[in-house]
Parts: structure tokens; C-alpha cells; sequence
């Protein structure tokens, strides 16, 4: 009895035990996952955060003459001023050990003494032409450089002049300047001007070899024909293409890749009236502004064999004020606008958002810059400079431009389009989730096509019908599959299968109708056999007779390749896809990925349904065959019911393993983002995405956190599937409980 008593109480120990282990393990993993959720929540969050605007700094300028451009270096710390005067000064904007904020670091005189500065042209990058009232030209580059010593750091602020200190000749009639707009890369640079007398000129600076270590240079002097004697303002775009020439209500775009001559390419005539004019980042938009308040924006879209500008899409402020100024970023495609009352918006273009509307101002600034890391804004108005901070990292990311179709610069229409990283500076970063999304669709979708049918009737077989003896070698055979490792299948699928797919295209197909073809023949021909002759063989063997068969099959196919695309498909069928059929043709698609990935799913969802079929009691498969029911109709009317609920957590077990597959589409697939439902093209999924960009992403950039976005939205999309699944599931079981 001590004996019992003991047992008794050890028994109850281990199961208290394993209960609270076990009830801990769920709690953790719950836990865990919460975890992740929350993470990735805590990562995705700032790119939906609006855009902050608020003060750093004001002083008061030593000088009270009408300013007219202004800039800030990279950290903010030093700022300048240009007035009319033509001096220009520059500024602390933070304080030192050697300087107060406010004081004055430098003071230059830019234009001879007595004259007045009559125009401020601000190309970029700062980078201004200055024109005073004696008709002279001069290009001047406000530069910061940061020296150090031992414990410090200081800002020396120069003027520097890319095409040295003389005066520039623009026109050669030494006209007076009207208007004037240019360009400048290392090479070139190329100004359009309006003149008194009534002419619209263009006059190129080419460098002998490069601006950048010698200033010298040859002119060549144009003139352009327009109809009209007055221009109200010019753009020239940086890249020194096109010209853009406003005229009351009509803007003329010139192209001045020629230097003989300077063809008109089109005209921009829109419904409202002009106010202001600006080039966006990446010289392919103008932005113009009209006195309702309507920001449009025009880029060239291909239409009918030419290229014309077209309007795209519009951008509205809340005052429904005349937009007096619009100021451009320098490397995205935000864009600021001020109205006459000093109302100042934040937009941005491809993403359609209005990041932010405020009163600034009392009235419209006298000068106005943006930062060069575009995270602050500088105004002058009469004697005070303000440094204002905007926190905007994330204009680019709204919820719509992630999941709806956006038109692109340089693009015939919106689309969906994943592009995140380029080889040059004024790329614009594409982040729509809906191709990756839409590719991690199509890989699972070709991955269950070609595995469930082979899984779920290989389970049916080897737990209803087959021997116990061979049982035991083949299940244990097929599980050992999931443990090979998917980067070689990756690596076999990519380099070994996707070219004999490619060669013997024709051999696939057959295939399908091969397989199964012999397969009934050669179940028809044992039927048929006699019994004396069944007898003889192993009841073990039987299926395994099944396999020289597939392998004629397999060699046929292959055989008959050559001469099926010889006869049917011109000896060549890829071209006969691409060029009769309008299908490209991938080496890398969706036919090698449903196949490789298949093989990794295959032994989930076989393993799972073959142990949901053999659980099924024996006396429900008993009393179904003693009341008279053939072994088919049992396994159709009892089985596959009462393992149902098996089978079904299955198929979703597999489609979770293909869903999250990453190392097989990423080696297999050629990684194109595309909206294509082809066999004969890839795709790129969420999983392979994300191991492909995550490396290269700058950490704590939108590309990152999008990323991260799409970590989110796969963890999403198993959770609620499964979810939905486990619902599914369970209203199985309840309803073929009974059987």
C-alpha cells in the first residue's frame, strides 16, 4: 500500500509538473509573438507619423537691406544672407566656445561698390548668379568647410566663383538682363535669358576639361525664336535638357541638347492662371501654381509615337489663396509653396499627401531656402532670419501609395511598382507592397498546385492501402525529405532544373499527360494479369512495380521533346511563347518554383494527412465494409470525412511552409516584381524581399522600415489565415465527430 501510495503521488507530481511546463511553453509562445507584433509595430510606426514643423532659432540680421537669397549648411549651424546691396554675411546659427548665436562669421562684397543687385538666381545646390544694375554676371558659390583641432570643431564659411571672379557675358549684345535661368553640371552650363530688347537667348559655358580643376571655357551664344516679347519667368532644368519659358499663361519648353539650335518641344497651356513656376527633383516635373491655390504637376508621358507633358495630378492648399512661390527639395520630390499672407504647405508629389498647412508668416518671406538634409527651413523677413526644424523622414510612404497604383515619373500610367534602390541620385524610391505581395500569392498558389495532388493521394495510399511492411519504409523515407535543407534546393532548382525546363519545355508538358496515362495502363494491365501470376509476387512489391514504369514514361517524354518542338512549335518553343503567343519567358518562373518548392512542401502535408488517415478507427472502416460498402466507398463516405479536419491542417500547415518559403524563390525565381499570373515568369515574395534589400537598407530609412512593413503584413497574413483555418478545422471536427 506505501508502494501504490507513493506511485500514486509521483504519478500526480509529474502530471502537475508537465501542466504548468506546458501551460508556460503556450504562455511564452504567446508571449513571444505578442513580442514580435508589437516590434514590428514599434519599427513601422514613423513612417506614417505626419510631418512636425517648429522654430530653432531667430536673429537679427546686422544688415536691413532687402535680402534676397539665403542658405544653410548641411548641420545648421551657419547661415547666409544675400541683399540687395550685394553682401553677403554669414551667420551663427549655434553657439561655440569662440562664437555667440547670431554673430557674424564673414561679410563679402560680391558686386563693385555703388551698384545694386538686381537679380539672385539660385540653380541648386547653392549655387546662384548674381546680376547687378551695371549688367554684370557673376556665378558665386556660398561654401562651408569644416576644420578641426584637437578638442574642436569650427565652420569657415567662403564665397567661391566655379567660373572665376569676372563678369560672365550672356548675351553678346551686352543687352540688360530681363530674365534669366540656368544650369551647370562639370562639363557645362548653360544659361536662358530674356533681354531688354525683346530676345530670348541661350548661351552655353563649355569647359575646355573640367570645371571642377580648371575654370577655363568657350561660349557659344543662340538665339531662340519665341513669339513673344515678354517672359515672365524661366526654368532650365538641372541636366541642361529642356528650358521651360512662361509667357502670361502659356509655358514654351524649349530643348537645348542642340548647339545649333534651339527647337521648341512642345507647350504647356493649363485651364487656370500662372503664378509660379518650379522645377522638382530629378528635372523630369514643373510644378505650377495658379491663383486659386492649385498646385498641377506636368512630367512627359508617351502617347501616340512622341512624348508630350501632361498634367498628372493637382495639389490644393487650404486657404484656396494664389500660390506666390513654390520651393523645391534638392533629392526628393517634396515641395513647399507660400501664399502673399505667409501661408506656408508641405506636399508631396507621387505619394499625393499634404504633409503640412500652417501661417508661418506675416506675409510672404523676402528670402526663403531649404537645408541641404531637407530637415529645416530658413525665411528671412525684414531685419529677423528664422531657422524652422521640419521632422518629415517618411514623405514618400502613405497607406495609399503602398497598396493603390501610382503614376511615376517617366511612366505611360500608374501602376504598382516595387523599385527601392538605383544607380543614380535622382532615382525616386518605388515602394508598393502589391507586386511582392501578389508574388508571394503566386509562389504558394504553384507550389500547392503541384504538391497537394501528389502529397494527398500519396497519404491516402500509404495509410489505406498499402502493407504495413512497406509502410514502414516509405513514410519514414518521405519525412526524411523535409529535413533537406531549402537553400540546396534553391541552388538545385536554380542552376540544375530551370535550364532543363528551359531545353526541354515540351518534355514538362508530356509529362502531365505521361505520368498519368502509363500509370492507369499499367494498373489496367496487373488487373488483367492472371492469378497465378499475382500470386507469385510479393504483395510488397506490387507498387514498387510501379516505378520502372514512370521512368519510361520520364524517358519518353524527354525522347519526344526534341520532335514535339520540332513539329509543333517551330523548333524553338520559347520564341514560339514569346513571339506567337505574346508571353515572355522567364529561365527562372513560376513552372521551377511550383516544382522545387513543391518538393519542400510535399512532405508537410503527406506526413500530416497520412497520420490523419491512419487515425481513423478501425471500426468505422469495419462496419462500413460489413455493411456491404466497397473499399473506395468506404474511404471516400468514412475516411477521408472522419480525417477531414487532418487533412485540412495540412493543406494549411503547406501552404504556410510555402508562404514563408524564402531560400527556394529567392535562388529560383529571378526576383522580378511583376503582376503576372504567367507559369513562364517569375516574381519576388515578401520572405525573398525581405532577404535580398534587408542588408543594403540604411537603417532607420523608409526603405527599412518598409521593409519591416512587409515582415508585418507577412505576419499578418499567416496569423489571420491560420486563424481562419483553426475556425475551419473545428467546425470539421464537429461536424464528422459523430462518425
Amino acid at each position: 500500500m506505501t508502494l501504490a501510495f507513493k506511485s500514486t503521488g509521483s504519478r500526480q507530481l509529474k502530471n502537475s509538473l508537465a501542466k504548468w511546463l506546458i501551460t508556460l511553453g503556450g504562455i511564452s509562445v504567446l508571449f513571444t509573438l505578442v513580442l514580435i507584433f508589437m516590434y514590428l509595430l514599434y519599427v513601422i510606426k514613423p513612417v506614417f507619423d505626419s510631418a512636425k514643423v517648429e522654430p530653432l532659432s531667430q536673429i537679427t540680421l546686422s544688415s536691413t537691406n532687402t535680402s534676397l537669397s539665403t542658405g544653410v549648411d548641411e548641420l545648421k549651424e551657419v547661415a547666409y544672407q544675400i541683399d540687395n546691396e550685394g553682401l553677403a554675411t554669414f551667420y551663427r546659427l549655434k553657439a561655440t566656445d569662440q562664437h555667440s548665436v547670431g554673430s557674424v562669421l564673414l561679410t563679402q562684397r560680391l558686386i563693385s561698390e555703388g551698384a545694386q543687385l538686381t537679380h539672385s538666381v539660385n540653380a541648386g545646390l547653392d549655387l546662384l548668379l548674381l546680376i547687378d544694375s551695371n549688367n554684370n554676371n557673376t556665378l558665386v558659390s556660398p561654401d562651408f568647410k569644416a576644420t578641426y583641432t584637437a578638442d574642436s570643431r569650427e565652420i569657415v564659411a567662403k564665397i567661391e566663383y566655379p567660373l572665376g571672379e569676372e563678369s560672365l557675358i550672356i548675351d553678346e549684345n551686352e543687352a540688360t538682363i530681363k530674365k534669366v535661368a540656368f544650369g551647370m553640371d562639370t562639363e557645362k552650363a548653360v544659361f536662358v535669358a530674356s533681354t531688354a530688347d525683346g530676345r530670348l537667348i541661350k548661351t552655353s559655358f563649355i569647359a575646355d576639361d573640367d570645371f571642377t580643376y580648371d575654370p577655363a571655357y568657350e561660349v557659344n551664344f543662340q538665339e531662340i525664336e519665341f513669339y513673344s516679347k515678354t517672359v515672365d519667368d524661366i526654368l532650365v532644368t538641372p541636366d541642361l535638357s529642356l528650358a521651360f519659358v512662361k509667357s502670361g499663361n502659356t509655358v514654351s519648353v524649349f530643348e537645348l541638347d542642340d548647339e545649333d539650335n534651339v527647337p521648341l518641344k512642345t507647350v504647356i497651356k493649363p485651364k487656370t492662371t500662372i503664378t509660379s513656376l518650379a522645377l522638382l527633383s530629378g528635372s523630369s516635373s514643373i510644378l505650377i501654381g495658379d491663383d486659386k491655390g492649385v498646385i498641377s504637376q506636368w512630367f512627359e508621358v508617351a502617347a501616340e509615337g512622341n512624348r508630350d507633358f501632361q498634367e498628372i495630378r493637382t495639389f490644393s492648399n487650404e486657404t484656396g489663396e494664389a500660390i506666390k512661390h513654390i520651393y523645391t527639395e534638392q533629392f526628393r520630390k517634396s515641395f513647399y509653396t507660400v501664399t502673399e499672407t505667409g501661408v506656408v504647405d508641405i506636399f508631396y508629389t507621387t505619394s499625393e499627401a499634404e504633409l503640412w498647412s500652417g501661417k508661418m508668416l506675416t506675409k510672404a518671406p523676402d528670402a526663403f531656402a531649404i537645408s541641404p538634409r531637407a530637415d529645416a527651413i530658413i525665411t528671412i523677413l525684414d531685419d529677423s532670419l528664422v531657422l524652422t526644424a521640419v521632422h518629415n523622414e517618411h514623405p514618400e510612404v502613405t497607406w495609399s501609395a503602398l497598396w493603390n497604383e501610382v503614376w511615376y515619373e517617366g511612366y505611360q500610367e500608374p501602376d504598382y511598382i516595387w523599385q527601392s534602390t538605383s544607380g543614380t541620385d535622382d532615382f525616386e524610391a518605388k515602394f508598393s507592397l502589391v507586386p511582392i505581395s501578389f508574388g508571394t500569392i503566386k509562389a504558394a498558389f504553384y507550389a500547392m498546385l503541384f504538391a497537394v495532388p501528389i502529397a494527398i493521394t500519396a497519404a491516402i495510399y500509404t495509410a489505406y492501402f498499402m502493407t504495413p511492411g512497406l509502410r514502414k519504409k516509405v513514410k519514414p523515407t518521405i519525412e526524411l525529405m523535409e529535413a533537406l535543407p531549402t537553400v540546396i534546393l534553391g541552388f538545385l532548382a536554380g542552376l540544375w532544373l530551370a535550364p532543363i525546363v528551359e531545353i526541354y519545355l515540351p518534355a514538362i508538358f508530356l509529362l502531365v499527360l505521361f505520368l498519368p496515362l502509363s500509370t492507369l495502363i499499367a494498373a489496367f494491365a496487373w488487373y488483367n494479369l492472371p492469378k497465378e501470376i499475382k500470386v507469385k509476387i510479393p504483395e510488397t512489391l506490387a507498387p514498387i512495380i510501379l516505378i520502372p514504369v514512370l521512368l519510361v514514361s520520364l524517358y519518353f517524354a524527354f525522347a519526344l521533346s526534341p520532335v514535339v518542338e520540332a513539329s509543333l512549335f517551330g523548333g524553338d518553343v520559347r520564341q514560339f511563347i514569346t513571339n506567337e503567343l505574346g508571353i515572355n519567358f522567364d529561365q527562372r518562373n513560376a513552372l521551377v518554383v511550383g516544382i522545387a518548392m513543391g518538393f519542400a512542401v510535399i512532405p508537410t502535408i503527406f506526413s500530416m494527412a497520412e497520420d490523419a488517415i491512419f487515425s481513423v478507427p478501425r471500426h468505422l472502416t469495419s462496419g462500413s465494409l460489413a455493411l456491404g460498402a466497397t473499399q473506395w466507398q468506404t474511404l471516400i463516405k468514412v475516411v477521408l470525412l472522419t480525417a477531414s479536419p487532418g487533412i485540412f491542417s495540412a493543406l494549411m500547415m503547406g501552404l504556410g511552409r510555402a508562404v514563408g518559403e524564402t531560400m527556394i524563390v529567392l535562388m529560383a525565381t529571378g526576383n522580378t516584381p511583376i503582376l503576372d499570373w504567367s507559369i513562364f515568369q517569375g516574381m519576388r515574395t515578401l520572405a525573398a524581399n525581405i532577404a535580398v534589400e534587408m542588408p543594403e537598407s540604411e537603417v532607420g530609412s523608409s526603405h527599412y522600415r518598409i521593409l519591416f512593413l512587409a515582415a508585418f503584413v507577412l505576419f499578418v497574413f499567416t496569423f489571420v489565415f491560420n486563424t481562419l483555418a483553426e475556425f475551419v478545422r473545428q467546425r470539421l471536427r464537429e461536424k464528422y465527430s459523430s462518425l
